[in-house]
């Protein structure tokens, strides 16, 4: 079996790798770090015009209708620039969410506008910090009207509409709230990186519009965490190898008694230690990607290895570029704290990594229940 990309899919890596280069550069993301705002916007422009946010919307909604593989690629190349965006919320999770749930009317007013980048969108599902309990949701719909609170929510404050979990008489529901009006009020909380805003998002009487025509599985909701979780994955990835990238430079380039510091031994092993834990992570972000653009019934399994490993390996990469860096490397001047930020906001991301442990634990049973019944082989 052929993991690797093909010469098209390359083709585009170098494309988004060299625009981020040219249009992202962290000049870009420290003057968002610097100043009032949680994104660039001019870049997001941009970016909706490369079609980045129309990639797996299909073309009958203005999207361009291709994979997942070519979504995971601009993904890493996201997380390789830290980009001051919101392009997780609105492209991971809120237009996947519309496209697996939403009526035919609500997939031809909203998708269009998320693939042109003119509407941003966002998910509200956890109402504490910590885990995301489904069968413990507080926010209600009554009629036409939610009721709850939602902390944290991502890129809340630019979002033009959410996507919100809430219980109803009928079970679990997506609905569709738009931000700008009265019963929404949004409150900023403090992140470790505020170049990706979080908020803490009140409803009351605010309303909403349910997402389909039925009430969700539990099962459903969790496949879409799923396909957004490796995803997230591939960020991670690009995270990972640009803070290696960043440690390895300088080590070939900063001279202690007369050589390169990455001559000694112990910073060998230090960058070494990064690679293997990078090459692993990528290896299971393969395989994840794999089962979520074939559909896979692997995909619970592959998304949270690929979700640990990359939870693995872009902190401790992230860490370990700044310890390479000695004591310059903690300073606000230095870029290595713009890698160290967005690992520890992503490995929060949709759960933590204790709760795509237990996941995969869950997936790992699973998996040995079904092998045990299936008949064996003469």
């Amino acid at each position: 079996m052929n993991f690797e990309f093909s010469d098209e899919q390359q083709l585009l890596r170098e494309q988004a790798r060299g625009f981020l280069t040219e249009h992202c550069p962290t000049s870009v993301v420290r003057a968002v770090l610097d100043g009032s705002q949680d994104w660039d916007a001019k870049l997001w422009q941009k970016v909706a015009e490369m079609g980045w946010t129309a990639t797996v919307i299909p073309e009958a909604y203005g999207g361009l209708g291709l994979s997942y593989y070519e979504l995971a690629i601009i993904a890493e190349e996201m997380g390789r620039s830290a980009a001051p965006l919101p392009f997780s919320s609105s492209v991971y999770l809120a237009s996947e969410a519309i496209q697996r749930f939403g009526t035919e009317s609500q997939k031809s007013t909203w998708l269009p506008k998320l693939a042109s980048g003119e509407c941003i969108a966002t998910v509200a599902m956890a109402e504490r910090a910590g885990r995301l309990a489904l069968e413990q949701l507080e926010t209600r719909r009554d009629g036409s009207s939610l009721t709850g609170n939602k902390v944290p929510v991502a890129d809340a404050v630019i979002a033009n509409v959410a996507i919100v979990l809430a219980r109803s008489e009928a079970g679990l529901e997506a609905c569709l709230v738009p931000m700008a009006q009265k019963g929404v009020s949004i409150e900023p909380v403090l992140t470790l990186d505020n170049s990706r805003g979080h908020s803490a998002m009140a409803l009351n009487g605010a309303e909403a519009q349910v997402l389909g025509d039925r009430a969700l599985q539990e099962d459903e909701w969790l496949r879409l965490l799923d396909g957004a979780a490796v995803l997230f994955a591939w960020e991670q990835l690009g995270v990972a190898e640009s803070a290696l990238t960043q440690a390895r430079d300088y080590a070939l380039h900063r001279f202690a008694f007369g050589r390169a510091i990455g001559s000694y031994q112990a910073i060998k092993h230090k960058l070494a230690s990064v690679y293997v834990k990078n090459t692993l992570a990528r290896s299971n972000a393969y395989y994840g990607v794999w089962a979520l653009a074939e559909s896979s019934d692997e995909l619970p399994l592959a998304a949270a290895t690929a979700r640990v490993a990359a939870i693995q390996a872009s902190t401790f990469a992230a860490e370990e570029n700044i310890q390479t860096h000695g004591g310059m490397g903690f300073t606000w001047e230095f870029d290595c704290h713009f890698y160290y930020r967005r690992a520890k906001l992503l490995s929060l991301a949709i759960g933590s990594e204790a709760v795509w442990q237990d996941r995969l634990v869950s997936a790992l049973a699973d998996q040995s229940v079904a092998a045990a019944g299936e008949p064996h082989g003469l």
